[in-house]
């Protein structure tokens, strides 16, 4: 009989008394970079405050004003900081269909233009940010919580230096190896 499976050659997790005998591996969080625990703290400043707006509004039916602004400014300062991790795995979106009807040489070429454009965008892009605040200086407040404004462009600002210091890193890591993902979609930023 073909592709019959050996149930005994199956790892077994239930044991003679009957128990489950499973054991999880060990979590190593040490290869976490700094950005995933700050969009993690921001993230869950937004759920605290979305839970607080909750409770203020349908439990003690006396909603607190503020907490709809800074839930949408912690939000901001969450996809800001939590995109710097795909900038550092590479894995927005992106078309790599054409590359692969290209000539390696030209496609070696245009994803080198994509890196070096990528990392030019966020630069300008952090550099346009920072010109905002320093126009808006402390005048700039927030409508319910007396704050200045400059504090969401700073988080702003400093998600765009972070994209930019990825960008830079991934475009290292591409001209060490010689191709990048889009030249090579089956690769990832691990196949160093």
């Amino acid at each position: 009989m073909t592709g019959a499976v050996d149930i005994d050659a199956l790892p077994q997790v239930m044991g003679a008394d009957g128990e489950f005998h499973v054991t999880d591996e060990a979590v190593d969080l040490s290869g976490t970079p700094i950005e995933a625990w700050a969009a993690l703290g921001f993230f869950w400043l937004l759920g605290l405050t979305v839970f607080y707006q909750f409770f203020t509004r349908y439990v003690l039916n006396d909603s607190a004003a503020w907490t709809e602004e800074i839930a949408r400014y912690l939000l901001i300062a969450t996809v800001f900081t939590g995109a710097t991790i795909g900038v550092m795995k590479n894995n927005h979106i992106q078309v790599d269909f054409f590359y692969r009807f290209m000539p390696g040489r030209l496609a070696r070429l245009l994803a080198t233009a994509v890196d070096v454009l990528r990392v030019a965008f966020f630069v300008a892009a952090a550099v346009l940010t920072l010109l905002l605040m320093l126009k808006l200086g402390s005048t700039s407040r927030m409508t319910m919580v007396d704050l200045p404004m400059n504090w969401v462009y700073g988080v702003c600002m400093l998600g765009f230096a972070a994209m930019a210091v990825r960008a830079a890193q991934v475009a290292l890591i591409h001209r060490r190896r010689s191709y990048s993902v889009l030249e090579r979609p089956e690769s990832s930023m691990d196949d160093r």
